[in-house]
């Protein structure tokens, strides 16, 4: 009996490891905001120099798609695509790098009609890079 155990142990670690394998393919969100945070004292955040709250169980993503526990970037001023909820609070945001957030602050900035249309498809370039 303990055979099967140790076999099946086998190949779901043998299964895990090809999934890791083959890298981890990040979307880009849909229906974010792009913005500057700082976690003033988890909850507590600001968002581009206004007072916010990350909602309960809120998520925050690296560039390598790893989440970040937001007590680890108390007081760093991070450019970032987000998220909210239902009730208002961040829930989900991303990090970007000091050029993809140039990039994506040009396409806002443009003032054009099809600056959201061109903003979305500035994040799927981005994300789409970073496989």
């Amino acid at each position: 009996m303990n055979r099967w155990i140790n076999v099946s142990l086998a190949g779901f670690g043998l299964l895990a490891g090809l999934a890791f394998a083959q890298g981890i393919i990040r979307d880009a969100p849909k229906d974010v905001v792009l913005g500057r945070l700082i976690v003033t004292a988890p909850p507590q955040i600001t968002l581009d120099g206004k007072p916010d709250q990350l909602s309960p169980g809120s998520r925050v993503r690296d560039l390598n798609n790893m989440l970040v526990l937001s007590g680890g970037i108390v007081g760093k001023s991070l450019p970032v695509v987000y998220r909210r909820d239902a009730a208002g609070l961040v829930h989900e945001a991303w990090i970007l790098t000091e050029s993809e957030y140039s990039k994506l602050g040009g396409a806002m900035a443009g003032g054009a009609s099809d600056g959201y249309q061109r903003f979305n498809e500035l994040l799927i370039l981005i994300f789409g890079a970073r496989r």
